[in-house]
Formats: C-alpha cells, sequence, structure tokens
C-alpha cells in the first residue's frame, strides 16, 4: 500500500471509522513487527509493544501530518519510542533483581535455623497465596508452583499474555505487602 493511501486510512481513522483503521493495521502490521522483535529479540514483547503503539496510532490518528513524515515512519516513531521504553524496563528490572540477590547472598549460616525459617516462611506464604482472589491465586500456583512461563500460564488459563502477566504481578504485589506487613507484625 502506498504512503498516501495509508495516509487517507489514518485520516479517515481520525474520524472513527474502525474499517479504515483495521485497513492500517493490515498493512503496516508485518513491518511493525519485525522493527520491534529486532529492537526487542522477543516476539512475545514485541507482540505486547506493538498492541501500545497500535494504541497510540488510533489515539494519535488526528494528529498526524503527513507533510512531517509518511504513515510507516510516524508510526515507526511512536514504536521505537515504547521499544527503547520497553528495554529499559526490563534492563531495569533485571539490574533491581541482580542488587537484590547480592543483597541476599549470606556466605556461613546455621543450617537448622535456616532450615526452619524457610518452613515457617513456606507456610506463611502459602497462606497468603490461598487468600489471594481466585484469578491470582490461579496464575500463582501455575506460575510459582507448577513452574510455568507466563505464556504457559497464559495458554493453560486461555487469557491473553499481557493478562497472565498483569494477575501474576498484581497477585505479587499483593502478597508482598501482606508479608511484609505480617513480619511489621510479627517484629513488634
Amino acid at each position: 500500500m502506498t504512503a498516501a493511501e495509508l495516509a487517507t486510512l489514518l485520516h479517515k481513522s481520525a474520524a472513527g471509522d474502525a474499517e479504515s483503521f483495521a485497513a492500517f493495521y493490515r498493512s503496516t502490521n508485518a513491518r511493525l513487527m519485525a522493527r520491534l522483535t529486532a529492537i526487542l529479540r522477543s516476539p512475545g514483547l514485541a507482540q505486547e509493544v506493538s498492541q501500545e503503539v497500535y494504541l497510540q496510532a488510533w489515539s494519535a490518528a488526528g494528529d498526524y501530518d503527513a507533510g512531517r513524515a509518511s504513515p510507516m515512519a510516524w508510526l515507526m516513531m511512536f514504536a521505537h519510542r515504547r521499544a527503547v521504553d520497553r528495554v529499559r524496563s526490563e534492563q531495569s528490572l533485571a539490574d533491581r533483581e541482580r542488587a537484590f540477590g547480592r543483597g541476599q547472598y549470606q556466605p556461613e549460616c546455621d543450617v537448622v535455623f535456616d532450615e526452619v525459617t524457610q518452613r515457617l516462611d513456606e507456610r506463611s506464604v502459602a497462606g497468603e497465596v490461598h487468600r489471594l482472589g481466585h484469578r491470582q491465586r490461579e496464575a500463582i500456583l501455575l506460575a510459582f508452583y507448577g513452574g510455568r512461563t507466563y505464556p504457559e500460564v497464559a495458554q493453560d488459563l486461555g487469557i491473553p499474555l499481557p493478562t497472565a502477566k498483569a494477575r501474576i504481578r498484581a497477585g505479587l504485589k499483593t502478597l508482598g505487602s501482606r508479608l511484609s506487613e505480617k513480619s511489621r507484625d510479627e517484629t513488634k
């Protein structure tokens, strides 16, 4: 499809024409996914980011100016920004996890004390997991007790990958706050 045809589709999309936006999507999705996959090096992440990019394109279609960029260049600008943000976010998460791991390293330990403490912690975590809502509990049990990856959890539950990730992250956040609250109460 030519740049002029894509620009026409964008202008119609700005007026709320969903069919025009669907045609724009079909005409640009393959190139967008190739670009995102090259940046993110993960088809799953590329798919997530592409959803964000197309949502942004739908919202900003009225701002498109053919005099400033071709429709593909305009779309790729959104894609590049979102992909770079995601790479930075993923790197930041990895850095925090490494820093946390280094902070948790304790070379010498009391094996009996550690075993008792671990069992008490496991019981406490298990109790809090069972207090979660059904959807979060189900996703966390599959991921952490079932050894499933995010895509496997999504497939097992028949839900989109971003939904599976959101349920697991929300459940972990709830568990973290409940367990830290419980820990504060026990030290009083």
